[in-house]
């Protein structure tokens, strides 16, 4: 007769929301054609990756030299809530290097954030406040930010 065995060990940890990631040189430009599905959890799961490889410089310019920022700018306007934060959580991660920082004036990216100060979710608006916080560090930002302010002025 058979018996029971109960293993000693955990099962794996299997998390739904993060997205099976391409090693070396093929990793971003799935996760960048991902972003543009449209499956939801698609997206959802791409963003979710980016995130963690958003910390590393590299990383960084890679993304933004193969169009990552226009596809995350185009994620901000999403109506799925967790899109959108997840999108503002990237950048606010590309914003703390400084290749991120510069990409971010370079593409518009501060016009895009901006939609995004009166959005209901509240951690989107902080991940944007961060991101500027960020931005103003580097020279060039705080000129781009005084632009901005001063063309929605006259709004």
């Amino acid at each position: 007769m058979a018996h029971t065995r109960i293993s000693m060990y955990m099962p794996p940890v299997i998390d739904p929301t993060q997205a099976a990631i391409s090693y070396g040189c093929w990793a971003l430009p799935k996760l960048n054609e991902e972003l543009q599905s449209e499956d939801l959890l698609t997206r959802q799961k791409a963003l979710m990756a980016l995130c963690d490889l958003m910390h590393d410089p590299e990383y960084v310019y890679q993304a933004i030299s193969i169009g990552c920022l226009e596809s995350l700018k185009a994620l901000l306007k999403d109506s799925d809530n967790l899109v959108r934060i997840k999108t503002t959580e990237v950048l606010y991660i590309m914003a703390t290097h400084n290749v991120g920082r510069t990409g971010f004036l370079e593409h518009g990216i501060i016009l895009a954030l901006s939609l995004l100060l009166s959005d209901h979710q509240r951690e989107c608006r902080e991940n944007l406040h961060q991101a500027y916080k960020h931005l103003v560090q580097l020279p060039a930002g705080v000129p781009g930010l005084q632009m901005y302010a001063a063309t929605s002025a006259f709004l």
